[in-house]
């Protein structure tokens, strides 16, 4: 399972995302996809512009059972500690 929090896009990702995944609240995006499709969409997702900010999240192997990765929003970052990740507010 994935989840992409995604703000200030280009409308055309959001149609694109809904090809995908399910949308129950515009900007939150949810599904059961593979590993290969979930790297695409975030590639897609990273390359859509310099005002996206977004939030990746999907089921690993780690303590937690999920990871985390983020791009955008400059005042908040993912930090790794002894192997559970957490958000860090600068």
């Amino acid at each position: 399972m994935v989840t992409f929090i995604v703000e200030a896009a280009p409308d055309s990702l959001y149609g694109e995302l809904t090809r995908w995944l399910l949308e129950p609240k515009h900007g939150v995006f949810v599904g059961n996809v593979n590993a290969m499709v979930r790297e695409k969409i975030w590639k897609k997702i990273k390359d859509s512009g310099n005002n996206t900010n977004a939030i990746m999240i999907f089921n690993s192997d780690s303590e937690q059972g999920y990871s985390l990765e983020m791009i955008g929003d400059p005042k908040r970052c993912v930090v790794d500690i002894e192997g559970i990740e957490l958000i860090k507010i600068q």
